[in-house]
């Protein structure tokens, strides 16, 4: 393993981005979950590292109907917010996992090696949450489906979004996949009555799925039309033709869950 040359540990969120600057030879370290087996295994070889555990990025307050997120809350603490956010926290991984994990490494987890990461991706997706980052450029506000392409680059500051009237969450559950999402669906009525969509596992990172929700009335029909708005891949987990047989499935049945909660 490489020496790692400089280590930061920023007490506050004004220094957690002064340290990262524009991002450039920056590994950022939330709960390691991610990192340290990738420093492990070779694949990660540190130079400048930023540990976030005590930049006061951490804790979620729930106020007005607005859930905001410090980047560096484990996903553990988000099991009490409501669906799709809360019960998808809760799929990931198990306890240990969620103790440890953050929701800024999360957001920002790059394809796995050999199984999907970024859980959370779908869900926040689905409730529309806004991003707040830095980086190059200064600080940013973005939707999370925006903030995906670039989350390289970006330091996660936070995430915020406004509760939905009701959520739901599925996966598949194959017992060969132990802790890992092979494939997940996220949905969401939002107060003005509209339906988001969005999957995990149906590509390198969640994808919302636009078509679907634009069929959402009739159910069969987005559950169909959920697969133009996704590429999936071959992994230890599943094929992707096995993936494009399920996600109707669970599209169906996220919408059917909404439908219950009126």
């Amino acid at each position: 393993m490489a020496a790692v040359t400089d280590v930061l540990i920023p007490a506050s969120p004004e220094e957690a981005v002064s340290a990262y600057g524009d991002g450039a030879g920056v590994t950022v370290v939330g709960g390691g979950t991610i990192v340290m087996p990738e420093i492990s295994a070779g694949r990660l070889k540190p130079g400048k590292t930023i540990l976030l555990a005590r930049a006061g990025l951490s804790g979620v307050t729930r106020e007005g109907g607005t859930v905001r997120i410090g980047a560096a809350t484990p996903l553990q603490a988000l099991l009490d917010l409501p669906g799709p956010v809360g019960p998808c926290a809760a799929n990931v991984g198990d306890i240990e996992i969620r103790l440890q994990a953050t929701v800024g490494g999360n957001l920002c987890a790059g394809e796995g090696h050999g199984a999907p990461r970024g859980d959370l991706q779908g869900a926040l997706i689905a409730v529309g949450a806004q991003v707040r980052s830095a980086g190059a450029g200064g600080e940013t506000t973005e939707p999370v489906e925006d903030f995906l392409g670039k989350r390289s680059g970006r330091l996660v500051l936070g995430v915020s979004f406004d509760e939905p009237a009701a959520g739901a969450f599925v996966a598949l559950d194959r017992p060969h996949t132990h802790e890992y999402t092979a494939l997940a669906v996220s949905a969401a009525r939002l107060a003005d009555g509209s339906v988001r969509l969005a999957a995990t596992g149906a590509g390198s990172s969640a994808v919302r799925l636009a078509s679907a929700e634009a069929a959402a009335s009739d159910p069969q029909a987005a559950g169909e039309a959920a697969l133009k708005d996704v590429s999936p891949q071959d992994d230890a987990l599943a094929s992707a033709w096995y993936r494009r047989q399920a996600l109707p499935v669970l599209v169906r049945r996220a919408l059917a869950q909404l439908e219950e909660a009126r």
